[in-house]
């Protein structure tokens, strides 16, 4: 990625997207290959994978502090954790069949070892070749340019920045920037957030097999490289996998002056993740509740409106909403189900039905301890109760407000209480997408996809 500034504006980004090979003299872009690669993958529509190269990617990271060029003295145990990468991989063998970040992490391995003259034979305990800043470092810098700190960047300005809201959790509920609250089937992979700054996208997949119910199963976020403050880097999280780290195995944003203006706290173990973009104002929160995941995010509207072709905002959930044709009527599937004698939905109903799901009477009792004020969380609870049958559902709902409590800028529009579905007219009026488009970006990446291969 390249960022230039232009007079007039704040940020124009410009990708380049390569891999430099990994044979002698490669740089650290060799291995950024696979945090690029595995954005590429989470683009095509695809189940959740058991396939855990992810985690040896991170782990192999972790393990060499983000280097793979060490000093001569440094290469028994460069070596060693090579063989501990290997080691990883074979034990996923079986489950990654087919995966192409898998197959491009054993060809980077081989190419690896034999630049470095390692036997596959040897120890295989996983090193640390630089050593880890002590706490304090983790702070700020006091003299990070002030660029890098989107606040303060304001002091000569007239107006604050105003701050908007996006949230995404259970079966799934969308609340846009805007504060539109819908509920969509959006099966696959669909962009959250794409400007000039980071892009956002989920994959949301069956909660049971032949079920149209969905919800997340994996979330990527690029923050895109920015000035003196951060390089490009990668999250990924998936089901029962939320990282505390970046694909890279760092938890700020590079070797840049400003790289503490981005950072990743780890808030519960596997549960609770907050990422920190303080050179763009944002906060992002990511959760695993039950089997699946949540995301909340505060972005200035700057942020949220730097975007290079406005042509294209239609595809973003977050900006524009759900297509029409991909939301669920709520208030239609709440009537059927509060029905006279009426244990679950009818199969007619606009929204799908689990096999074991609660009784309403059952499910509304649940989602009245955690969620007591009767508005769209409430009912979004009730909607996945009936839909999925799954009691975490309940949990996600309530977290997700528990998100907009700590994100939301106007405290008077926490809790809302009409759903928004837009009439077809207003729809093609508005510009927004009347058919579901998330294979638009996937054929687009396409052939930068086959040219990264290809440089395999």
């Amino acid at each position: 990625m390249h960022v230039k500034l232009l007079q007039g504006e704040r940020l124009v980004v410009t990708g380049r997207a390569g891999w430099m090979g990994m044979g002698r003299g490669a740089g650290r872009s060799a291995l950024g290959f696979w945090p690029t690669l595995a954005f590429l993958l989470c683009s095509f529509p695809a189940a959740t994978s058991p396939c855990k190269i992810l985690k040896c990617n991170s782990e192999f990271w972790s393990a060499t502090a983000g280097s793979h060029a060490p000093a001569p003295d440094d290469t028994p145990e460069f070596c060693a954790a090579l063989r501990t990468y290997a080691l990883c991989t074979r034990r996923t063998a079986r489950t990654c069949r087919g995966d192409l970040a898998y197959h491009s992490a054993v060809h980077g391995i081989e190419d690896l070892m034999s630049q470095h003259n390692c036997s596959k034979d040897g120890p295989t305990s996983q090193p640390h070749l630089r050593t880890l800043p002590p706490p304090g470092d983790s702070q700020e810098r006091s003299d990070s340019p002030e660029i890098c700190h989107y606040e303060k960047s304001f002091h000569n300005r007239a107006a604050a920045p105003n701050y908007t809201h996006c949230g995404l959790f259970g079966d799934p509920h969308l609340r846009t920037f805007t504060d539109r609250f819908q509920t969509c089937k959006v099966q696959g992979a669909w962009p959250l957030i794409d400007n000039n700054y980071l892009n956002v996208q989920v994959t949301n997949t069956p909660v049971l097999p032949g079920s149209a119910a969905t919800a997340t199963s994996k979330l990527t976020i690029i923050f895109k490289n920015f000035q003196e403050c951060v390089d490009q880097k990668v999250y990924q999280a998936e089901m029962d996998e939320l990282p505390a780290a970046f694909a890279d195995g760092s938890k700020n944003g590079g070797d840049k002056h400003g790289a503490n203006s981005l950072k990743i706290t780890e808030k519960v173990s596997g549960q609770h993740v907050e990422i920190q973009a303080k050179y763009i104002g944002t906060t992002i929160v990511v959760r695993q509740v039950g089997r699946y995941l949540t995301f909340a995010v505060r972005m200035p509207e700057e942020v949220v409106n730097a975007v290079e072709d406005r042509d294209s905002q239609g595809l973003y959930l977050c900006l524009r909403g759900c297509p029409l044709n991909q939301q669920i009527d709520f208030q239609a599937f709440r009537g059927s189900a509060e029905g006279p004698g009426t244990r679950r939905p009818a199969a007619a109903s606009p929204a799908p039905s689990a096999p074991d799901t609660f009784p309403y009477e059952t499910a509304v009792a649940k989602c009245k301890e955690k969620l007591p004020v009767e508005d769209l969380y409430y009912q979004a609870c009730v909607f996945d109760l009936l839909t999925t049958g799954d009691v975490n559902f309940t949990l996600a709902a309530y977290y997700a407000l528990e998100d907009v409590k700590m994100l939301h800028s106007n405290k008077d529009k926490l809790h809302l209480y009409e759903r928004t579905r837009e009439p077809p007219g207003r729809a093609a009026a508005a510009g927004l997408p009347l058919a579901p488009r998330p294979l638009l970006g996937s054929l687009l990446l396409l052939p930068l996809l086959l040219v990264l291969l290809e440089a395999a």
